[in-house]
């Protein structure tokens, strides 16, 4: 496979770096974003690819960092995650709204942002992969909602840019240890409460995510487009 240039949103920590790192290692030329030139910057610097700082929230950074690529053969959206708490001194009914609002850009927008923002470098024949959640089908509330939506919006791109070549699928994981997904170390009983889940008795790791986008973006799954991939070792179907 000849080298491809690939954009991983969110790829400073994580599965968005599990994944940078994967693409890093078959020598293409990758780039990576964050919100914080620190990490940014030493992602790029241990990786050996290029870092961009970039909130992928915002338009104006996002139409800066699409000016500044060539043409990319893959897309990563991996920016996302639980947003803070909203100040203790809102009314209910307007933390609840920032709560909401802050998933969906998080979760959502930054992916449908970044990928409009390139779709014109995408190359022929490319792909578009969006990190989702089991958590879009079982309990997930706001951060669970936008996940949902991800995957529909997904099937959408997937109908205008496959006549291009372009696949669009959302990997949707499961509970991912080793990452600071959840703000900290989880608690013993709620590590064991999820793996129990599992079919096959072990936590998700994040080069469970990026096997799986390696073989997305691969010759081998040109024929797979507007899916949702889940995996969670056989969480899904236990509820």
């Amino acid at each position: 496979m000849t080298s491809r240039t690939v954009l991983v949103t969110g790829g400073t920590s994580g599965i968005g770096r599990a994944i940078a790192r994967r693409f890093a290692a078959e020598r293409a030329e990758v780039f990576v974003t964050g919100r914080h030139a620190d990490t940014v910057e030493a992602t790029a610097e241990e990786l050996g690819v290029h870092g961009v700082v970039c909130d992928a929230t915002d338009p104006g950074q996002v139409a800066s960092l699409a000016a500044r690529l060539g043409a990319v053969d893959v897309l990563v959206n991996a920016a996302g995650g639980l947003p803070g708490a909203a100040p203790a001194d809102r009314a209910p009914l307007e933390a609840l709204l920032a709560q909401w609002q802050a998933n969906l850009a998080q979760n959502l927008l930054t992916a449908v942002l970044t990928t409009t923002a390139l779709q014109d470098r995408l190359a022929d024949g490319s792909a578009v992969l969006s990190i989702g959640s089991i958590g879009a089908e079982r309990r997930g509330g706001s951060y669970g909602a936008a996940k949902a939506a991800l995957a529909a919006w997904n099937a959408s791109l997937s109908a205008e840019l496959a006549p291009r070549g372009v696949t669009c699928n959302v990997i949707s994981s499961g509970y991912v240890a080793g990452t600071n997904f959840f703000g900290g170390p989880l608690a013993d009983e709620r590590h064991r409460a999820l793996v129990e889940e599992t079919h096959n008795k072990r936590p998700g790791t994040v080069d469970d995510i990026a096997e799986t986008a390696w073989f997305l973006a691969s010759p081998g799954a040109r024929h797979i487009t507007a899916q949702t991939v889940h995996v969670n070792g056989g969480a899904f179907s236990t509820r």
